[in-house]
């Protein structure tokens, strides 16, 4: 319980708020937001409820959370005028851990719904928001209850520190860091690969049971390429690994802490979805984006340094603040600023639907449910390789 409480997002509005610092995670989102026009427009071309229910999985907190629901909106209100149909009643979950501060998106809500209703009017169906706090990596609904599930920048958290069942000699293989770095033996890559696995399986089989026959997922969550790159994860560990060196961080403190995030490859999360066979892939693509996407053009290196050592921090201060000390992590983010500056995020976006799910298909591919679905499958991995040559 206790990993749970402190695996959020800095709260409220401040400077150093996740609110006010999440402007990549808000580039993402857009860039990616054809994938679920595509999700969408596809579940409504076979299935038209009268409530559409959607879950947000590790909807963190600030303006990025109701661009979420914003933008489902608007897709099933285009898609539902131009298939001459009525809108549906909305019903959101909005899914994070016990910590995440939930309050200041509900306080949120009344601009929001005054918004919703000045732009679509009153021929618009309800919205209602609701929060379900709680892991994603466990069930958090009834079964057959959901429509779509959506997540976006989650998905690399594990549920655990991936070193936990080490013995002590095992530890020593990755002394001095709290995260892969170039040197950590396979051991260290195969723990938290290992974990990853077990999360993302458990994920997909408690997805599988909650959604509707013929629902979908989107899932949008940083990963890694084949050509090996410096995480931003590995600069903070060999940040902590230098004021480990001069005596500003306690040895032991260090060498038991792990930050629990895995970036997977495309083949990683194809092999988890191939092996729980819960789902199937119908869409993958990769997206490329630099930490510094939500400034413009040609500002200086300083400030560009300084946008990311605050995105970072809003993401990693209350994990690292509850472990080092406040004083300690003021001191990592000063020395992590110009080394989180070059760093370049490779991001995965996939969108799955479970087995059930009925597609369309010819005369031609008339046959077992099961057959006609794996020959309407499309897939986008030859985009994604191109992606990976540009």
């Amino acid at each position: 319980m206790e990993s749970k409480l402190l695996l959020h997002m800095n709260s409220g509005k401040g400077e150093r708020s996740y609110a006010n610092n999440s402007m990549l995670q808000r580039k993402l989102m857009i860039k990616g937001k054809h994938i679920l026009e595509e999700t969408i427009t596809r579940f409504y071309s076979n299935y038209s409820p009268s409530c559409m229910k959607v879950a947000d999985l590790g909807c963190s907190v600030g303006p990025n959370t109701l661009l979420v629901i914003s933008n489902i909106i608007d897709i099933v209100d285009t898609t539902c005028t131009r298939l001459n149909q009525e809108p549906p009643t909305f019903q959101f979950y909005l899914n994070d851990l016990f910590g995440n501060d939930f309050n200041t998106t509900f306080k949120s809500l009344p601009d929001f719904y005054k918004r919703l209703d000045e732009d679509k009017g009153h021929k618009f169906g309800s919205c209602f928001i609701n929060a379900t706090p709680g892991s994603f990596h466990g069930r958090l609904f009834p079964n057959n209850s959901i429509n779509l599930f959506h997540s976006a920048n989650s998905l690399h958290w594990l549920s655990q520190d991936p070193l936990l069942e080490f013995t002590k000699e095992a530890e020593s293989f990755n002394k001095g860091h709290c995260h892969i770095v170039s040197t950590s033996p396979p051991a260290v890559y195969q723990a938290y690969l290992k974990q990853f696995q077990q999360d993302f399986k458990f994920f997909l089989k408690s997805r599988s049971e909650e959604l509707v026959p013929g629902g979908a997922m989107v899932l949008l969550f940083l990963g890694k390429n084949k050509t090996h790159r410096r995480t931003g994860w590995e600069i903070i560990s060999l940040v902590l690994n230098d004021m480990l060196l001069e005596g500003l961080i306690e040895e032991e403190k260090l060498d038991s802490f792990n930050i629990p995030v895995y970036e997977p490859t495309v083949e990683e999360i194809r092999h988890v979805i191939q092996e729980e066979g819960s789902f199937f892939l119908q869409q993958l693509e990769i997206l490329i984006l630099p930490w510094d996407e939500g400034l413009n053009e040609g500002v200086d290196a300083n400030i560009k340094a300084q946008f990311m050592a605050k995105v970072a921090r809003a993401i990693m201060e209350p994990l690292l603040s509850a472990k080092f000390g406040r004083e300690v992590i003021i001191e990592v983010f000063i020395r992590s600023r110009d080394q989180l500056g070059i760093w370049n995020g490779c991001f995965h976006a996939v969108t799955l639907l479970p087995f059930c799910y009925y597609v369309p298909c010819s005369c031609s591919l008339i046959g077992k449910l099961k057959t006609a679905i794996k020959l309407g499958v499309t897939s986008s991995s030859s985009a994604a390789a191109d992606l990976f040559e540009n």
